[in-house]
C-alpha cells in the first residue's frame, strides 16, 4: 500500500494527516501555537513555529502509523495566507516576522496606493482591489518603515513555499500564494506584472522566479530534513498552497458553481470558476488545481472561531475551568447553554469585526461591536449572537456573487472547527437560507494537500476520488421560521455598520 501525506500550517496550529490511497485517513497530528499582536491592528508570526510545528506533525504521523518511510510517496504543504511572506536574506534567513493576512497596519500605503494608482488598471491586471489584506501592502509598509530591513531583503516568501524551501532547499512559490499577494501578479497570464510592479515600486526580483503547479513536484525531503521528520530522503514534496482553496479540493468542490465555507480562525467561503465572475469585493487567485483554467474566488470573514475563542476565553472562563472536571469541551458547553435561545437571541446584534474586515466592506477599521444588549440577556445569548454575527458575514458575502455571472449551487459545505458545533451549522442554514452539508470527520486543507501531493505523484489519477472518499452528515435543512426573523435581522446588520462606521474608524485610531 501506498500513503500520502498533507499538512497544512494554520493561523493558531499546524495540522498533518496521513492518508492511504483509498482515502483511510491512518494517522493524523497538531500542534499549535500563537499569533503575536504587538500593536492593535498588528498580527505577525516568525517561521520557525511553523517549521517547528512541520517538523513535528510529520513525524508524529510517520511513527503513529507504523507505515514504512519508503511507502509514504510524498508530501504537500499549505498553509494560511501570508500576507507579506517572510522577508529573508541572500541566505533565505528570516530578517523580521512575516505579516499575517490578520495584520492591518499598512492604512497609509492603502491610501498611497487609491491616490497613486490607476485601480481600474489594477484590478484588470490582478483581479483584485487594494486593502491592508493584500501583502504588496504590507511589503510597501516594510518598505517604508524598515528601510535596514529593506535593503537586505532578498526574497518575500510566502510561508507554505517557504517550508517547502526548508524541506527540500528549492525555492519556488505556487499559483495561489502568488496570486493571493495581489498588486503584483497578473491573474490573467498567471505571472508577476512588471508594471504594477514598477508603477507600485516593488522590484519583481524580491519574489520568488520559479512559479509551480499545486500538483508539481518542487524537488525532494533533504538529509537533514529526513532525520527530524522521519520521511525517506528524496521523498517528493509539493507546494499545497493557500489553505482555502486547498480545503475546498478537500471538500470535494471540483466543479463550477460549487461553494465551500472555512470556518477556521477566520471565515473564507469561495467558489470555482472558469469565467471571468470577479469582483473587487472579493479575492480572486488561481485554484490551486488546473490553475491554468481555473480561479478560485472568495469572500473571506477576519474573525469568525477565533471571536468564539475569544469569548471562551474571557466571558466562558467558567465553561474552561470545567473542561477536564466534565470531559466536554468549553465550546460544547457553551453551545448546550445556548441551544435553546430563540433565533435572533432576543434582539442581540453582533458585527464581528474584532480584526478589522476584509470583504465585503473592506474596513480596517471596522471593529466589534455588541448591541441591543438588557439585563434580561444572559451568557448563552451572547454566544449565539456571536454566532449569528459571523453568519450574517457569510450572507454579506455571498450577496456579492449578484455582481458576477456566477451561478452557485444551493448546498453550500461547510468545513473546518466552526463544523462541528452542535448549533452554528443550523444557524449558518437558517441565516443564509441554504442547506448546508458537513463531512463526517473533515480533516480539511490537509486532505486536500495529500490529493494534490498524490497527483503530482502518479499515486492518486484525478481530484475525483475524493468523491468516492468523503461522507457527509444528513443536510441540514434552513428553518423557514428562523430564516424569516433572520431575514429582518440581516438587514439591520448591515445597517448599524453604516451607521457606526465613522466612530469605529475614529475609536481605531485612539491606541493605535
Amino acid at each position: 500500500m501506498n500513503y500520502l501525506i498533507g499538512v497544512d500550517i494554520g493561523t493558531q496550529g499546524t495540522k498533518a494527516v496521513l492518508i492511504d490511497t483509498e482515502g483511510k485517513v491512518i494517522a493524523h497530528s497538531y500542534e499549535g501555537y500563537e499569533v503575536e499582536t504587538p500593536k492593535p491592528s498588528w498580527a505577525q508570526q516568525w517561521p520557525q513555529i511553523w517549521e517547528e510545528a512541520v517538523y513535528h506533525t510529520i513525524k508524529e504521523v510517520v511513527d503513529n502509523s507504523n507505515v514504512e518511510s519508503a511507502q509514504v510517496k510524498g508530501v504537500a504543504i499549505s498553509s494560511l495566507y501570508g500576507g507579506s511572506g517572510i522577508p529573508v536574506d541572500e541566505n533565505i534567513d528570516p530578517l523580521a516576522p512575516c505579516l499575517i493576512w490578520m495584520d492591518r497596519r499598512a492604512e497609509e500605503e492603502v491610501t498611497w496606493v487609491k491616490n497613486n494608482i490607476d485601480l481600474d488598471r489594477l484590478f484588470e491586471i490582478t483581479g483584485n482591489h487594494v486593502n491592508s489584506y493584500f501583502g504588496f501592502t504590507k511589503i510597501l509598509w516594510i518598505k517604508n518603515n524598515l528601510p535596514d530591513i529593506w535593503d537586505k531583503i532578498n526574497y518575500f516568501i510566502p510561508p507554505a513555499p517557504y517550508i517547502v524551501y526548508k524541506l527540500t532547499g528549492e525555492i519556488a512559490i505556487d499559483y495561489s500564494s502568488a496570486g493571493n499577494v495581489g498588486g503584483v501578479f497578473n491573474l490573467n497570464e498567471k505571472k508577476w506584472s512588471p508594471e504594477m510592479a514598477e508603477n507600485l515600486g516593488i522590484p519583481l526580483d524580491m519574489f520568488p522566479k520559479k512559479l509551480v503547479e499545486s500538483t508539481e513536484i518542487v524537488g525532494g525531503i533533504t538529509k537533514e530534513i529526513s532525520q527530524k521528520t522521519g520521511l525517506k530522503e528524496e521523498t517528493p514534496v509539493i507546494c499545497g498552497g493557500v489553505d482555502a482553496p486547498v480545503a475546498t479540493l478537500g471538500a470535494g468542490a471540483l466543479e463550477e458553481g460549487n461553494h465551500v465555507a472555512m470556518l477556521g480562525t477566520s471565515m473564507c467561503w469561495g467558489f470555482l470558476t472558469k469565467e471571468p465572475n470577479l469582483s473587487p469585493e472579493l479575492v480572486s487567485m488561481p485554484h490551486v488545481y488546473n490553475s491554468e483554467e481555473v480561479i478560485y474566488t472568495f469572500g473571506g470573514a477576519a474573525t469568525a472561531g477565533v471571536i468564539l475563542r475569544w469569548f471562551r476565553d474571557v466571558i466562558g472562563t467558567d465553561e474552561l475551568a470545567s473542561e477536564e472536571k466534565l470531559d466536554i469541551n468549553a465550546y460544547t458547553l457553551l453551545d448546550m447553554q445556548a441551544k435553546d435561545v430563540a433565533a435572533g437571541s432576543e434582539g442581540l446584534l453582533v458585527l464581528p469585526y474584532f480584526m478589522g474586515e476584509r470583504s465585503p466592506i473592506w474596513d480596517s477599521s471596522a471593529r466589534g461591536l455588541i448591541m441591543g444588549l438588557s439585563l434580561t440577556h444572559t451568557k448563552a445569548h451572547l454566544y449565539k449572537a456571536f454566532m449569528e454575527g459571523v453568519a450574517y458575514s457569510l450572507r454579506h458575502n455571498m450577496e456579492m456573487v449578484a455582481n458576477t455571472s456566477a451561478n452557485l449551487d444551493e448546498e453550500i459545505i461547510i468545513v473546518g472547527g466552526g463544523s462541528k458545533s452542535l448549533i452554528w451549522p443550523q444557524i449558518y442554514a437558517d441565516v443564509t437560507g441554504h442547506p448546508v452539508k458537513i463531512i463526517k470527520d473533515d480533516v480539511e486543507a490537509p486532505l486536500g494537500d495529500a490529493v494534490l501531493a498524490g497527483i503530482a505523484t502518479n499515486t492518486i489519477e484525478s481530484p475525483d476520488v475524493v468523491l468516492e472518499w468523503l461522507e457527509f452528515e444528513d443536510t441540514i435543512q434552513p428553518n423557514e421560521s428562523n430564516h424569516q426573523v433572520y431575514n429582518t435581522i440581516y438587514q439591520e446588520y448591515k445597517k448599524v455598520y453604516e451607521n457606526v462606521k465613522t466612530n469605529m474608524q475614529s475609536l481605531s485610531y485612539v491606541n493605535s
